[in-house]
């Protein structure tokens, strides 16, 4: 896949592993596969019926992509950020004082429906991951059998990967409200 980079940068500069990419949190440039794979089909399509095809890729009616935040895996200045926990509920930045804590003073009333939404969101993810398991036994032929497949040209492989990212995330979500003291 081809990932954001300093402006200017080459393709094969780019270029990135998509497991990689999906384990680090690399952010897609998005703009790279619209530019490439869907403006210039799209262009030779209209050109014959539109005489400036071009236009449907530019104005005011075109969305703006939101550009991700940069982590401590892509480098630069947020090599030298602190991570620090924040509130589950709200988003608020924990004290220090309070290394166990999942939530802060404000939320600790809602900690019954904010841990409630976390289960559900766990609950989905791992119902996603089984059944994109299962699908991969019964594509290797055996539902008794662990998943052998490292098939990169699957649809399925990449969407196993990211819900089983995405399932480890939320269940160290649900353990920061087993390490605090009820």
């Amino acid at each position: 896949v081809i990932v954001k980079a300093a402006k200017g940068a080459k393709a094969w500069e780019k270029a990135e592993d998509p497991i990689f990419a999906l384990e680090n949190g690399l952010p897609i440039d998005s703009q790279h596969y619209v530019d490439h794979y869907l403006e210039q089909p799209l262009s030779r399509i209209f050109e014959p019926i539109m005489k400036n095809p071009k236009e449907l890729f530019t104005g005011d009616h075109t969305r703006a992509i939101a550009v991700s935040t940069p982590s401590s895996a892509t480098g630069g200045m947020m090599r030298f950020a602190k991570k620090i926990k924040r509130c589950m509920g709200c988003k608020a930045a924990l004290s220090p004082a309070a290394k166990d804590a999942s939530l802060c003073e404000h939320c600790k009333g809602k900690e019954a429906e904010i841990y409630a939404a976390s289960l559900n969101k766990a609950n989905m993810l791992e119902d996603q991951f089984s059944a994109l398991w299962t699908q991969c036994q019964r594509c290797q032929g055996s539902l008794h059998q662990d998943v052998l497949c490292t098939s990169r040209d699957c649809p399925i492989f990449y969407r196993r990967k990211k819900v089983q990212k995405d399932l480890t995330d939320a269940h160290d979500q649900l353990q920061r409200f087993a390490e605090e003291a009820w």
